[in-house]
């Protein structure tokens, strides 16, 4: 009985070791899942979707704000710092932001979205008053570029080549208390500067948007594709796999279900376009031909090129012209621009002004904000077309 005694008392006092090392365990799975930043509220919910409730990724680019100028918040800032991945379109959507991450460590960093390996890219268009035949599908305009994805292809290998390298090493030494310390100060610091050059920044980024735009350069609005949105899903999930590795298998399911998502609801949108026929729109700048290839569809024109530069008025009498003849129903505005732009090209023409949302400012970000944001674009035009 003495004996019994004493066995059942051993077990009772390591029974809080037990729990100790089951808790520490528990601590240590999830301290591995990467601190990760997203540029724009499309992007941030796929990434959302792929981490699941391993983490929540942190938005850096408020919804409602646009992304061509944008100065960081302290808060903003420092969640860019403290990343361990940073997902991000492109530098030709976000200038500020590419400036900002040349200043990260280099194993920090993604490959830019826009040039990941099989997405499907098209250059600006270069005349606001577009063609009359929709694009070509996404199959033959991805065989036109396909030196330039090949190129993209080496440089995201290699910049994986240097991620699992350097991973480890510069976690830890990325993290220390100096470390986060003299960031809070920087991000303190870079608000200060930019409150003394929005306008300069502003100005100078629209400027070179523009040249941009003139010389051929890709249209990063390529989240509006179903197809690319749902290659992005696999490249976070790689992405996240390399930095960790232990929760690969949840970092893949989750894409794979976000992808079987995406793809019902590009489906209803689908139907739901196909009944409208020949739908008469212009939109209010030239971010929807990724949408527009997919299901078919084509606007008039835009009322601008970029969201970075205002229209002049040649054009806007050409547009003018063009919407009188044309039987038009509708002329998209978006909300982070004054809509009186719009009203007065839409004036004396009876077409209907509708909003249309490239960024879904209106829709919660989360892992369902994608398959959202196609539904709402979807609605829309519809609505506009009913």
């Amino acid at each position: 009985m003495l004996y019994n005694n004493r066995c059942i008392m051993a077990v009772i006092r390591k029974i809080p070791a037990i729990f100790g090392a089951m808790g520490l365990g528990l601590t240590s799975a999830y301290a591995d899942v990467p601190a990760v930043a997203v540029d724009i509220a499309p992007l941030h919910g796929l990434t959302a979707q792929v981490m699941g409730d391993l983490g929540e990724p942190a938005l850096i680019l408020p919804q409602g704000a646009s992304p061509h100028a944008y100065s960081m918040r302290p808060t903003e800032a420092r969640a860019l710092h403290k990343a361990d991945l940073v997902f991000w379109t492109s530098g030709e959507l976000t200038p500020w932001l590419a400036r900002v991450l040349e200043r990260l460590p280099a194993d920090h960093v993604t490959a830019p979205m826009m040039t990941r390996e099989g997405i499907a890219t098209f250059e600006f268009r270069d005349n606001a008053l577009f063609e009359e035949e929709p694009h070509d599908d996404h199959d033959g305009h991805g065989e036109d570029h396909e030196d330039h994805h090949g190129e993209h292809t080496d440089h995201h290998g290699d910049h994986h080549e240097d991620h699992a390298e350097h991973h480890d090493d510069g976690h830890e030494a990325h993290h220390d208390e100096d470390h986060t310390a003299h960031h809070d100060e920087h991000a303190d610091h870079h608000e200060d500067a930019h409150d003394d050059h929005d306008e300069h920044h502003g100005e100078e980024d629209a400027h070179h948007h523009d040249h941009d735009h003139a010389e051929g350069a890709i249209d990063p609005h390529g989240w509006l594709s179903p197809e690319n949105a749902q290659i992005w899903l696999s490249a976070i999930a790689e992405d996240l796999t390399a930095a960790d590795p232990e929760n690969a298998q949840t970092y893949r399911a989750n894409a794979a279900a976000g992808q079987a998502e995406i793809a019902a609801a590009a489906a209803e949108v689908a139907a739901q376009l196909a009944e409208l026929g020949d739908l008469r729109y212009v939109v209010f700048h030239d971010a929807y031909q990724y949408f527009e290839a997919h299901f078919g569809i084509q606007p008039l024109g835009a009322v601008s090129l970029s969201d970075a530069s205002g229209p002049g008025p040649a054009h806007l009498q050409a547009l003018r012209e063009r919407l009188g003849g044309a039987g038009t129903v509708c002329v998209f505005a978006e909300p982070q621009f004054n809509p009186g732009l719009v009203e007065s090209i839409a004036e004396g023409t009876g077409a209907k002004i509708a909003m249309l949302d490239p960024l879904g400012q209106g829709i919660a970000p989360g892992a369902e904000f994608y398959p959202a944001l196609l539904r709402a674009l979807g609605d829309a035009i519809a609505g506009c077309g009913a």
